[in-house]
C-alpha cells in the first residue's frame, strides 16, 4: 500500500477564474419572494451585493497565495487522497497538533491561527499543525467514480490517525469545531494511545434522549435545554434534505456560483441565529475563499456527505482520553458533558459566529493554548 507524501500547491487555472467570473456576470436572478426577510431564503438584493463582490471585489490570487505561505502535501490513505497543511513550528519542543475544520468550510478557516498556534509571540505553548481537509472537501475531493463506502466520522478518525502516524507523531492533541467536534471527540476514543488530550468548541453536553442526562438538573437548567433543543429543532430544514436527496442540490452547486454562495451563505447565518442576519459576524473575503474552493473543486456536493451518510450530530462521549471544550454555552451543558465524560476544561466565552476560528482567532488561540498547556 503506497505511502507516499507528495509536496502540493494551489494553483487554479486562470481558465477556470475566468469562466467563475463569467458565469457570475451571467446569473439569471429571481424575483424577490413576498414575506419577511429572510424568511423564504437569502434576500435577492443581499445575494447580488455578494455575488457581484466575489466577482469585482474580491482578489482569489491573493488568498491562493495566503494558502501557499503554508506547506501543502497530499498521500493516500485507505483509498482517498487527503490534503492536509503541515506547518511545524520553530520550537523543538512544541507539540503536534491536527486541526480539523468545520462544515462547510474548509482549511481556510485557520488562515488566522496557524501561525499563532506555531510561533507564539510571547514564546509560550507552541504547536506542529496538522491540518487535513476533510474527505470530500476541497483538495480531498472524492476520486472519479466516487468510492461507494461510506466516510463516516469513525472512518475519518481512523484516517486521521495513519495521517499522524505517517507523519512519525507519537503523541498528538486534537482540536475541531462543527464536524470537526465530532471527527475530534471520534479521535480521541479510538487512539488513546497517541492523542494526549482532545479540544472542541461547542457541542458536547447537548441532551441525546438519555434521561439520565436530565438528573439532578434544576428547573432553571432545564429552561435551558428546552431552549436549545427549540433552536436545534428550528432553522431551513436543510439537514433532512441532504441526508436524503445530496446529489439533486449538486447539479446547482456544480453548475452555478451563485447556488454554491446562496446555500453556504444561508448556512453561516442559520448557524449564527437569524437575529443576526444583516450583521456580519465574520470576514467575507474568507468566506468567500471557501465558497472558491469548493466551487474550483467541485466538492459542494461531496462535503455534504456528513448528512447523507447519517453522521451529522452531536460529539460523542468518551472517557478514554481528556477533553475541553470552549465556547460551550451554558453550565448545564458542562455538568451533562462531566458525566459521560473525562472533562478538564469548560470554557464559557462567546463567539458572535459558529466559525470560532474566523470570528474569534484570537480568543481562540488563547483557549487551545492554555488547554494544551499540561500536555505539551
Amino acid at each position: 500500500m503506497p505511502t507516499t507524501i507528495h509536496p502540493f500547491r494551489i494553483e487554479i487555472s486562470q481558465r477556470d477564474l475566468d469562466d467563475l467570473h463569467q458565469r457570475l456576470a451571467n446569473t439569471r436572478w429571481p424575483a424577490a419572494l413576498p414575506g419577511g426577510r429572510w424568511s423564504r431564503g437569502v434576500p435577492v438584493d443581499y445575494l447580488r451585493k455578494l455575488a457581484d463582490r466575489w466577482q469585482n471585489g474580491y482578489d482569489w490570487r491573493a488568498y491562493e497565495a495566503a494558502l501557499n505561505e503554508f506547506p501543502q502535501f497530499v498521500t493516500d490513505i485507505d483509498g482517498q487522497r487527503i490534503h492536509f497543511l503541515h506547518v511545524r513550528s520553530q520550537h523543538s519542543d512544541a507539540l503536534p497538533l491536527l486541526l480539523t475544520h468545520s462544515w462547510p468550510n474548509s482549511v481556510a478557516e485557520f488562515l488566522d491561527i496557524i501561525g499563532p498556534l506555531t510561533d507564539p509571540p510571547d514564546g509560550g505553548q507552541a504547536f506542529h499543525v496538522v491540518a487535513p481537509s476533510l474527505p470530500g472537501f476541497a483538495f480531498s475531493a472524492f476520486p472519479e467514480p466516487a468510492d461507494e463506502r461510506p466516510w463516516s466520522v469513525l472512518r475519518v478518525a481512523e484516517t486521521w490517525a495513519a495521517l499522524m502516524d505517517r507523519l512519525g507523531y507519537e503523541r498528538y492533541g486534537a482540536h475541531g469545531n462543527d464536524a470537526g467536534a465530532l471527527v475530534t471527540a471520534q479521535l480521541a476514543a479510538i487512539d488513546p494511545e497517541h492523542v494526549v488530550a482532545a479540544h472542541i468548541t461547542a457541542g458536547l453536553g447537548i441532551p441525546t434522549g438519555d434521561p439520565a442526562d436530565l438528573d439532578g438538573l434544576s428547573e432553571q437548567d432545564l429552561a435551558a435545554v428546552q431552549e436549545m433543543a427549540g433552536h436545534f429543532a428550528g432553522g431551513s430544514g436543510y439537514g433532512p434534505y441532504l441526508a436524503n436527496r445530496a446529489q439533486t442540490l449538486s447539479f446547482g452547486f456544480t453548475d452555478s456560483p451563485v447556488a454554491q454562495l446562496a446555500y453556504i451563505v444561508e448556512r453561516y447565518k442559520e448557524f449564527d441565529g437569524w437575529s443576526t442576519a444583516d450583521v456580519e459576524t465574520i470576514d467575507l473575503d474568507e468566506m468567500l475563499t471557501t465558497v472558491s474552493l469548493y466551487w474550483f473543486t467541485r466538492t459542494g456536493g461531496s462535503s455534504s456527505w456528513t448528512y447523507y451518510e447519517g453522521a451529522a450530530g452531536m460529539p460523542i462521549d468518551q472517557k478514554a482520553t481528556p477533553v475541553g471544550v470552549s465556547f460551550g454555552g451554558p453550565d448545564v451543558f458542562r455538568q451533562i458533558a462531566a458525566k459521560k465524560n473525562n472533562l478538564v476544561h469548560w470554557g464559557h466565552g462567546r463567539s458572535p459566529s459558529h466559525m470560532v476560528a474566523m470570528a474569534v482567532p484570537a480568543e481562540l488561540v488563547a483557549e487551545i493554548r492554555g488547554f494544551f498547556r499540561a500536555y505539551g
